[in-house]
């Protein structure tokens, strides 16, 4: 029997009989299926290489789960001359998709952290941020992975992150409200206890031109 691997969106364990992903010719072969039942023919000269296209776009937006976000934070800098305040890293755009449909939530993510000695690569903030996209997400379930992997590998003083995006199972099927962005927010250590800290980071993104993302 082969040995667990670990799942990076929870940190646990996954039974080595789950963790077995079906073959790409199988996937290939739902998609097919998928475009029988949509009522077209993936015989048809047109629709003979959407499976693979398919398959390897999902490759594309699905890459998070082959990543481990606590990873990515790993590498941390010290040598920053006494620099003890906020760092924000505004305007993330980022491209999810919705676990309820698999519709695309798309958006900007604004994140910040007050350090505590130790600082990470400005990079390193906006990988975080996909690796946790880059899958079936819900936004306010992201949110939160975000500001806690933050918060448990740098140790700072404090962390607050806001998304921003609009969802196409709203805009594009349902009650189709196009025009419509979803806010949620996670503010941790000082960022929810001081309220100075928590005005300065809104004011440093209130200028962003995120709030009108829906629109984009």
């Amino acid at each position: 029997m082969s040995a667990p691997r670990k799942n990076h969106l929870s940190g646990s364990d996954i039974p080595a009989d789950q963790a077995d992903r079906p073959s790409r010719e199988e996937a290939e072969a739902a998609v097919r299926v998928l475009l029988r039942w949509a009522g077209d023919d993936p015989n048809r000269e047109g629709l003979l290489d959407t499976p693979a296209r398919v398959v390897r776009a999902y490759e594309e937006f699905f890459a998070g789960y082959e990543q481990n976000p606590h990873d990515i934070l790993a590498r941390t800098f010290s040598e920053v001359q006494g620099y003890d305040e906020m760092i924000v890293l505004k305007d993330i755009r980022f491209e999810s998709y919705c676990e309820h449909h698999m519709v695309p939530i798309i958006g900007r993510a604004h994140v910040a952290y007050l350090p505590n000695k130790r600082v990470v690569g400005i990079s390193k903030l906006a990988r975080l941020v996909d690796a946790f996209a880059k899958r079936l997400q819900i936004q306010e379930k992201m949110t939160a992975q975000i500001a806690d992997t933050l918060n448990e590998v740098l140790q700072p003083i404090g962390v607050g992150v806001i998304l921003e995006a609009a969802h196409q199972c709203m805009s594009t099927r349902g009650v189709h409200k196009a025009g419509v962005a979803m806010v949620t927010s996670r503010m941790l250590g000082s960022f929810r206890d001081d309220p100075s800290t928590r005005r300065e980071f809104l004011s440093i993104v209130g200028n962003s031109n995120a709030f009108s993302v829906a629109n984009t």
